[in-house]
């Protein structure tokens, strides 16, 4: 464990500066992708590509970035995904056309996934049960709420000051500063019993959702009846199916299906995946409405998402403080219900709409909605879980959050583009074609977010809600 108080709370600060990256690195790239679809030459059906690509390949890999830290090493993991991201990060910022871009963003995911779950299971197994563990997950949940909507916020003033190839150098020094520090504020931990790594389960279960992401998002443009959209659905469904398979014949496989018997634990996945299908798409739906409809600069993009970051960040310790005042599942129950709210309010934009009247409102809303769904699922996802089921639980929860965002960028995306075509037919894109398209989007985006309120109110139990009662360590734990 680590040595000193103080030196956990130094531990803590290094691991949510490190997944304020990770998560920022998801909407970062959203305001500048006019910049790189007018430098790279990206055609329209492979822009989203540059978020889908990091986020499939992120949560694809998460399970095994979770199993892998804990046999191998949290801290080992850790640091050897800081590698891979700051050197991804570098070749995005050094791409020269569409395909190099998209593989450099897959490589960032892959160094995402091995980070993301060893830092949540270090932050699990280093602080005590009950309320120290509690504030610590509180913080981790608020850093990646506020990272989503810093993200955008950061790409617009980055790209209009700088070029769009700085969202990505940015990384690179804050991953160096990170790996000189990790060694020194953490120390290793590991799973004695585990001895299988499972990469057949892992890359079936990431062919899988690829091609599921791959049929939504070209479905359009192949025709849904055509052979090759049914054909991607027809080879998910059977690469999942032959995962489930696969993982119910292992020792040690990459996903014990044994842990879905916590009913919050499942739940709080299933929240977690609309969540992220419902906000990630949201953010890239007004950051085009913001630059195709109104206008806007990516730096006045940026500065427009002020609200949301700015709100956000006000009220994360404030949810940080009900989760242990009012509980798990009245904080969730909240946060679905604001996002719900949200969506539904961007639903009247218009093609001569203003910033006052057609968005502050929302994004007010947003900001206090981010942080009070981010911080209870992220600790209803660990409730009841194990120390050494510390990396499945965390790689869990982050592989629902990231393929949802991507699922949900691929629906929105198909929903605004469908429409606008039907609108225009052969002709020119108008600002009002435009605009119906993103209106459909952010109703179904409601429609999505609502389940998600559903899921907190029927599904999530509050009296497996209590503080994390587990011990700190136990015979299986290693510690190295």
């Amino acid at each position: 464990m680590v040595a000193s108080e103080r030196t956990r709370w130094f531990a803590l600060a290094l691991l949510c500066a490190v997944q304020f990256m990770v998560v920022l690195d998801i909407a970062i790239v959203n305001v500048a992708l006019p910049s790189i679809q007018q430098d790279l030459h990206f055609s329209q059906e492979n822009l989203q590509w540059i978020i889908s690509a990091y986020a499939l390949v992120f949560g694809g890999f998460l399970l095994l970035g979770g199993r892998l830290a804990d046999i191998l090493g949290r801290k080992r993991v850790f640091m050897t995904g800081l590698v891979i991201f700051s050197v991804g990060s570098l070749l995005c910022g050094l791409a020269w056309s569409e395909t190099s871009l998209i593989a450099a963003r897959a490589l960032q995911g892959l160094g995402a996934a091995a980070i993301t779950p060893s830092a949540l299971s270090i932050l699990t197994t280093t602080f005590k049960e009950g309320r120290e563990r509690n504030i610590a997950l509180g913080a981790w949940g608020a850093v990646g709420g506020f990272g989503a909507a810093a993200g955008v916020l950061m790409g617009g003033i980055l790209t209009d000051l700088l070029s769009w190839q700085w969202i990505f150098y940015v990384n690179v020094p804050v991953g160096f500063v990170a790996l000189v520090l990790a060694p020194i504020l953490l120390t290793e931990s590991k799973d004695a019993h585990g001895q299988s790594h499972d990469f057949p389960g892992a890359v079936l279960v990431t062919s899988g959702l690829v091609l599921l992401v791959l049929g939504i998002t070209q479905g359009q443009t192949w025709h849904w009846g055509s052979a090759r959209t049914i054909g991607a659905f027809v080879a998910s469904g059977l690469l999942l199916a032959a995962f489930a398979l696969w993982e119910q014949r292992q020792t040690d496989p990459l996903m014990p299906f044994s842990i879905f018997r916590l009913q919050t634990l499942t739940a709080a996945n299933i929240a977690g995946f609309i969540m992220g299908t419902a906000l990630f798409s949201m953010f890239l739906m007004l950051t085009l409405y913001m630059q195709e409809v109104l206008g806007y600069s990516p730096l006045q993009t940026g500065i427009a998402y002020l609200a949301v970051a700015g709100t956000a960040v006000i009220w994360a310790n404030v949810a940080a403080a009900a989760v242990n005042r009012v509980g798990v599942k009245p904080a969730m129950i909240l946060g679905m219900g604001l996002l719900t709210a949200g969506l539904l309010y961007f639903t009247q934009v218009s093609v001569g709409g203003s910033y006052w009247a057609d968005l502050f409102p929302g994004f007010l809303i947003l900001g206090i909605a981010i942080p009070f769904a981010f911080v209870p699922i992220t600790i209803a996802a660990l409730a009841g879980t194990k120390p050494r089921e510390a990396g499945l639980a965390s790689g869990l929860i982050n592989t629902s959050q990231q393929i949802g965002g991507a699922v949900g960028i691929a629906i929105l995306s198909t929903i605004a583009v469908t429409t606008t075509t039907n609108a225009v037919g052969t002709g020119p894109v108008t600002p009002t074609a435009l605009t119906d398209g993103f209106v459909n989007a952010f109703w179904a985006g409601a429609a999505i977010a609502f389940a998600g309120l559903l899921v907190s109110i029927f599904v999530v139990r509050g009296r497996d809600l209590k503080p994390l009662e587990v011990p700190l360590a136990e015979p299986a734990f290693e510690n190295v």
